[in-house]
C-alpha cells in the first residue's frame, strides 16, 4: 500500500527517524518513544513482507511503543527527571560557581544540580563576585536570571555562633546560666 508515493513501512521508517531527530533537537519532548515505535515497526514491515499490512503495522507500532515507553521510563534516559525543578522557587538556596564575574547588573553562574542547562544569568546582591567563587541563590527571580551572594561573604548570626560553640565543646550561653546552682 502506497501513501504519498511511499510504501507504508518506508513511510513509517522516515517518520520515525524524523521524530527521533526532533527529539535530539528538543530533548524532553518525548518524541523518542513514538519515533522508536514507528522506526522499528517500519523496519520490520520492510524486512518481513507479510507484516507490511496496515493492521499488522498498527499492532507492531503499539507493541514497540509500549516497549519503548517502558524502557524510557525504566532507564530514565535523561537522568534525574524525578528531581526536575518544578518552578523557579526550587532554585532558592542552590549553590554553584561563578563562570563570568557577577556584578549588580551582569554575570553568569553554573549551579550545582542546575538541570539540563545549569548556566544562569546572575546578579549580585551587594558586591561584585569574582570568577570561580562559590555562590548561593538568594532570589531565583522568575526566569533565567538569579540573584546570588558569595558563600564566603555570608555573616554568621547568633544561631550560627551558638552552634559553633556547641560543636567546639564549650557550654552554650543558656547552659552557663543554669549551672549556677539554682
Amino acid at each position: 500500500m502506497a501513501v504519498f508515493g511511499f510504501e507504508l513501512p518506508l513511510l513509517l521508517v522516515l517518520i520515525g527517524l524524523g521524530l527521533m531527530i526532533a527529539e535530539a533537537l528538543s530533548p524532553g519532548a518525548h518524541f523518542i518513544v513514538l519515533g522508536v515505535a514507528l522506526l522499528l515497526a517500519g523496519m520490520l514491515g520492510l524486512v518481513v513482507a507479510p507484516l507490511a499490512s496496515p493492521i499488522a503495522l498498527a499492532g507492531l507500532t503499539l507493541l514497540f511503543g509500549a516497549l519503548a515507553l517502558f524502557l524510557y521510563r525504566e532507564y530514565d534516559l535523561y537522568g534525574g527527571t524525578a528531581e526536575q525543578t518544578s518552578d523557579s522557587d526550587s532554585l532558592r538556596g542552590a549553590t554553584g560557581r561563578v563562570v563570568d564575574r557577577v556584578t549588580e547588573t551582569d554575570g553568569r553562574v553554573k549551579l550545582d544540580d542546575g538541570g539540563f542547562n545549569p548556566f544562569y544569568q546572575a546578579r549580585a546582591v551587594d558586591r561584585a563576585i569574582d570568577e570561580g567563587e562559590e555562590v548561593i541563590v538568594v532570589d531565583p527571580g522568575g526566569g533565567n536570571v538569579v540573584t546570588v551572594t558569595a558563600l564566603d561573604g555570608l555573616e554568621d548570626d547568633e544561631i550560627d555562633r551558638e552552634l559553633a560553640r556547641e560543636s567546639d565543646g564549650a557550654d552554650p550561653v543558656g547552659e552557663r546560666e543554669s549551672h549556677s546552682g539554682a
